[in-house]
């Protein structure tokens, strides 16, 4: 050998030596059926926390429900949850990790087990001696019967048939096989499309008065790759917002009427949406998620109709009310307040002494200050949810296989061998699950074989000649 020649030997050895090391130390670790467990366990303790943890708030918010004395379970502060990115646990760098982990786990599990064994199981041989089906589960020994006859009764049954001479295989359900395989399939479209769906994704909200416009603009999360997914060449409009009370005063549903609008400001799309049922445009979903009063028009005496805001006011959790203040002269030197709390009941007027002075409803009017004062409309705002997932049709394609995948692995794998061989006829098989029902439908053609046999004036099955090893 040529010094060139060992010098490309030995490149050649050091180039083989990564792929070497991967195939025989990180393969096996990955394929480990113990690691998948643990990551799974630790993809939904992370998960739960994403539930239980609020996603996507201020820093306000996790100072306030989070502090630092006394720390929730001894631990978790608000400077814990924002370090360690609990407060966007989908988009951490580290719980993206675990599902990439995860991921090669199920992949190098299927190379290394699920195919080979659906190789092997692809892969059959016929018997050739009466020992071999000594070994299997259910075996018979018969005097001999056209194998042909068999041949038909393994038909019936679906099985596939193989025949060389005296030698017959026949097995069915081997889709079962697959099965697992397409287990680790969508599990790993379930995983893409979760990570797909946290890259380019998003979250928003807004508060729009009824019969404004607006731009999708408050966006409270976001993945990194979100900026296409954000509209930016159309915009919505509030028609209208509405409430349903009941009988008795409580809200029953409320209802936002919107419109898309291109552009140049043309409908394109329109939908009265509720809770639970959004509107969908261009892979952007918006949901009825709340509601409050923006703004309350009134009339002082015959002056035009004036629109003055309304804000909420802090009740200390002891119901939602808004209020506005109302000038009674020209100058702002006096004025009334008004306080609502639901956009058709009873609105109160206090003064400026904060003693309540009178009520009034929307379409009425009254006296105030030497004023009359009349109550054109409340004017609501519609609270919706606004959510990009592209994900979200690769997880449900990755589900949809998931159940698909369950069905068939539950389909038994059955093989059945014949032999005939000396004046009589082995036969014998065996099944990976639902050992009684094979059972049954092996003894069910023995039967049958034997009730053909005596119709030809021979013995059938000898009682000693049914072997079955549960």
């Amino acid at each position: 050998m040529t010094s060139k020649e060992v010098f490309l030997s030995k490149l050649s050895s050091w180039a083989m030596a990564p792929q070497r090391f991967f195939k025989r130390e990180i393969l096996p670790v990955l394929a480990d059926l113990r690691l998948a467990i643990i990551l799974l366990l630790a993809i939904a303790f992370f998960s739960i926390s994403g539930t239980v943890i609020e996603q996507g708030q201020s820093v306000e918010f996790y100072q306030s429900n989070y502090p630092e004395h006394p720390a929730l379970f001894g631990f978790l502060t608000w400077k814990v949850v924002l370090i360690a990115g609990l407060d966007h646990v989908y988009r951490t760098w580290w719980f993206l990790s675990i599902l990439i982990l995860f991921g090669s786990s199920l992949t190098a599990c299927t190379f290394t087990r699920q195919f080979p064994a659906l190789k092997a199981a692809r892969r059959w041989k016929f018997y050739e001696e009466p020992k071999q089906f000594e070994k299997l589960a259910l075996s018979a020994e018969l005097e001999t019967v056209p194998l042909t006859s068999l041949e038909q009764l393994l038909q019936q049954k679906n099985y596939r048939i193989f025949r060389e001479g005296e030698k017959v295989y026949a097995r069915k359900g081997i889709i079962g096989k697959i099965g697992p395989i397409i287990v680790h399939a969508s599990m790993l479209i379930i995983l893409a499309g979760s990570m797909w769906g946290s890259l380019t994704g998003f979250l928003g909200q807004e508060m729009v008065p009824s019969g404004e416009t607006f731009k999708v603009q408050n966006i409270m999360d976001a993945g990194p790759w979100a900026g296409p997914q954000i509209p930016k060449d159309w915009s919505m409009r509030v028609n209208r917002f509405w409430i349903d009370y009941s009988p008795s005063g409580a809200i029953d549903q409320f209802y936002s009427d919107l419109s898309v609008l291109d552009k140049t400001g043309q409908e394109v799309d329109r939908k009265t949406i509720h809770v639970n049922e959004p509107l969908r445009y261009r892979g952007v979903t918006f949901y009825q998620a709340d509601w409050a009063i923006a703004a309350v028009r009134v009339r002082l005496n015959k002056s035009p109709v004036l629109q003055l805001p309304m804000a909420q006011l802090d009740t200390q959790g002891q119901g939602r009310i808004w209020g506005a203040w109302i000038p009674t002269k020209p100058d702002l030197s006096a004025g009334v307040s008004l306080l609502a709390k639901d956009l058709q009941g009873t609105m109160l007027i206090y003064g400026t002494d904060g003693k309540l002075l009178t009520t009034v409803r929307a379409g009425t009017a009254v006296e105030v200050n030497g004023v009359m004062l009349a109550i054109d409309e409340v004017v609501g705002s519609t609270g919706l949810q606004i959510k990009a997932d592209p994900g979200i049709p690769l997880v449900y394609t990755g589900f949809g296989l998931l159940m698909l995948s369950v069905l068939m692995s539950y389909l038994s794998h059955s093989q059945i061998w014949a032999l005939e061989k000396n004046g009589k006829l082995y036969v014998g098989g065996r099944t990976n699950r639902a050992q009684v029902t094979f059972e049954r439908e092996v003894v069910e053609i023995l039967d049958k074989l034997a009730e053909s046999k005596t119709a030809e004036g021979k013995s059938g099955i000898s009682p000693t000649s049914l072997a079955s090893q549960s």
